[in-house]
């Protein structure tokens, strides 16, 4: 388990490492609603523990007494006598044993212990009676008594409308931006029915047939369920004789025709948004000559908050689930704007889940292959050695369920029921697929650096290394075309097919030599006859290769088309999709859904990370030292200030077009840096 400074006297609620994660994890993926009914995630993952003991051992000067709080049932035991949860032990001088036994169905086991000297922290050791003991977990959030460590506390702040429009038989109401809100309606009449219609957009508020979100207000509270929204359409809900009789904008009330009031309506409600959030706070700030990348920045910025929970979610709206691709992307984003290292840890640890291994993260080959690669941004963003000490052992065995699944080439293939997605676009995936192989090659060299890093043997570390060079090598031998000077997907099916997928990975990974990289992007990333990618998710990578490559305006602009392009469209969050060549009245479709498309993804916030590791040019070297290097390019600005995260220090830059000045600042003192 990592470290974390405690003061004396200070506890946690502690659990069995990983418990509250899956506890949560399975909580955020069975929350997706779509309208009216619940669609949770199936895919298998094992779970948090139901049994736990927690124990430590005691060399007490002196008598002292503790008490245990749990919500779990169990029992302590001080050396061999027993005493119930709740009730003050008396124990020492002397050398004293303590063992807390813990159980749950409906949730994982946690236990609080409170004394003077006898508390709960990261010296106390978790056991699920199959496997040693180890360090138990904790989360700082949860050092009081009071609190429940099975509901996770959101910050709650109030939004009012910004617009407010009679629409047919109901009023719009248009909030400034999007929001993960709970909507309280006050209707003054009491003595009607009223259907709210929660959209992203106001097409898809108004659209009550196809609205993800509709809700009837809460009797009592007058409150609507936690969704995603910036419209809300309210109408007066009607019987089915009133619907027979009426027009819109007419009803029969007590026999009599009347109005249904849309104008009355307007007047009779108020509707308030309580904006419900996780209080992660940002460490950067960005400001430029450019307009219109100073608002790609702050958009990108709402995007991403508003995704980063107790977990990196897609989006707000529709899934709301923990994906390993897409939380790969988030490691990036994160270190350079909120620099939160836990919301890291608690996303990785709900991804993974607990061995045995049966099935990949989300059912998706290549989310398995990122979530190795994910332990590795981790490490290079905080230097956190001792989270990858604890979830290395979960890197092998994940590594060696891959392997059981390799072809004649040692290939990574797919098995029965798994989904090898890398992007939605026409990629040849008959047999094995050159990205996965990549992917595969990049997780081997990962196994190899990260288990050095720790001390792992180095036989064992060699290993992984060899496997490294041999998969570069097969790659090469069978994917690399030199007659279309560029990798193809696939050499089973002959089509010779190229996609600029492998080819961006051959570039991010170094699976291409020098001379490669050079035709790549020349014979793929500039050619437009291979088709564009319209997806921000793996936009992500193509723009992240052309800066390694040092195509830095090019880049640049490309920001402004593509982020750019959305903004035009009235975006006020990123999407998930986004294709320039679609009509405005088909840009919400997706899955051959009207409004399937999530208009808040955490993966369209990626030009927070292009912008501030290739043009402020930040890169952290050795986070733990405090490490760094920055070599900003500023030729595209003609002034530019900032503030970034690095370790546990801030860096700040101040450029007014002829001068360049920088520093440090503590993160105390960061509030006093103007930009």
């Amino acid at each position: 388990m990592w470290k974390h400074s405690m003061s004396r006297n200070t506890g946690y609620w502690i659990w069995y490492p990983g418990d509250f994660e899956l506890y949560h994890a399975m909580q955020q993926n069975f929350s997706r609603v779509e309208r009216g009914y619940g669609w949770p995630a199936f895919w298998k993952s094992e779970g948090f523990r139901n049994r736990v003991a927690f124990r430590r051992v005691y060399d007490l000067e002196e008598e002292t007494s503790f008490c245990v709080y749990s919500s779990a049932i169990g029992h302590v035991l001080v050396e061999d006598r027993k005493y119930p949860f709740g009730q003050p032990i008396h124990c020492g001088p002397g050398k004293v044993r303590i063992s807390v036994h813990a159980g749950c169905i409906e949730t994982f086991p946690s236990i609080y212990v409170k004394g003077d000297i006898i508390y709960s922290d990261n010296t106390w050791m978790a056991e699920d009676y199959t496997n040693p003991p180890i360090i138990a977990g904790f989360n700082e959030r949860y050092a009081e008594e009071s609190q429940k460590p099975s509901v996770w506390e959101y910050r709650e702040e109030v939004y009012l409308p910004v617009s407010v429009e009679v629409c047919e038989d109901g009023v719009l109401f248009g909030f400034e931006t999007e929001l993960t809100a709970v909507l309280e309606i006050h209707d003054s009449r009491k003595d009607r029915r009223l259907r709210v219609y929660c959209g992203e957009s106001r097409e898809e508020a108004l659209d009550r047939e196809h609205c993800y979100y509709s809700w009837t207000p809460d009797e009592r509270t007058g409150r609507c369920p936690r969704c995603a929204v910036r419209y809300a359409f309210v109408a007066q809900e009607l019987s089915a004789f009133d619907e027979e009789k009426t027009t819109p904008g007419l009803c029969y009330e007590n026999g009599e025709l009347s109005c249904v009031g849309a104008g009355h309506l307007k007047e009779e409600i108020k509707v308030r948004a309580i904006h419900q959030y996780t209080d992660i706070p940002v460490r950067a700030r960005f400001s430029c000559s450019d307009v219109l990348i100073d608002r790609i920045w702050s958009v990108a910025e709402h995007t991403f908050r508003l995704c980063s929970g107790i977990f990196f979610i897609d989006g707000i709206k529709r899934d709301k689930w923990i994906w390993g691709g897409d939380a790969y992307q988030s490691l990036f984003v994160n270190q350079y704007l909120m620099a939160d290292a836990d919301i890291d840890r608690r996303t990785l640890l709900a991804l993974r889940g607990n061995d045995p291994m049966t099935t990949h993260i989300n059912t998706i080959l290549d989310y398995s292959l990122y979530w190795i690669l994910s332990i590795k941004v981790h490490h290079e963003a905080y230097g956190d050695l001792a989270f990858v000490e604890q979830v290395y052992p979960k890197m092998v065995t994940l590594i060696e369920f891959c392997e059981e699944q390799l072809d004649e080439h040692g290939f990574i293939i797919g098995r029965s029921g798994d989904w090898i997605f890398i992007d939605w676009a026409d990629l040849d995936k008959e047999g094995a697929l050159c990205a996965e192989q990549m992917l595969f090659a990049e997780c081997y060299r990962t196994m190899a650096l990260l288990g050095g890093r720790i001390g792992k043997d180095a036989l064992l570390c060699g290993n992984y290394l060899q496997k490294y060079e041999t998969m570069k090598e097969n790659i090469n031998a069978f994917y690399w075309n030199a007659g279309k000077g560029a990798y193809i997907d696939s050499f089973a099916s002959g089509r010779e097919h190229v996609t600029r997928h492998a080819n961006i990975f051959a570039i991010l990974f170094d699976i291409a030599d020098g001379r490669q990289k050079v035709q790549i992007v020349q014979n793929v990333l500039h050619n437009d006859a291979v088709p564009q990618i319209t997806t921000p998710y793996f936009k992500f990578y193509e723009m992240d290769a052309l800066c390694k490559m040092g195509y830095l305006e090019e880049v640049l602009e490309r920001i402004r088309e593509y982020w750019g392009g959305m903004l035009e469209r009235g975006a006020v969050t990123f999407w998930e999709e986004y294709d320039p060549s679609v009509p405005q009245e088909e840009q919400y479709d997706m899955y051959g859904d009207k409004f399937g498309k999530s208009l808040c993804h955490a993966w369209s916030a990626s030009p927070i990370y292009l912008i501030a590791r290739y043009y402020v040019g930040l890169r952290i070297m050795d986070p733990v030292n405090g490490k760094y290097e920055l070599c900003p390019h500023l030729e595209y600005f003609d002034s530019l200030e900032c503030v970034m995260p690095a370790g546990d220090k801030q860096i700040w830059i101040s450029w007014n077009g002829k001068e360049l000045r920088f520093g440090e600042k503590n993160i105390e003192d960061i509030r006093n840096i103007k930009i």
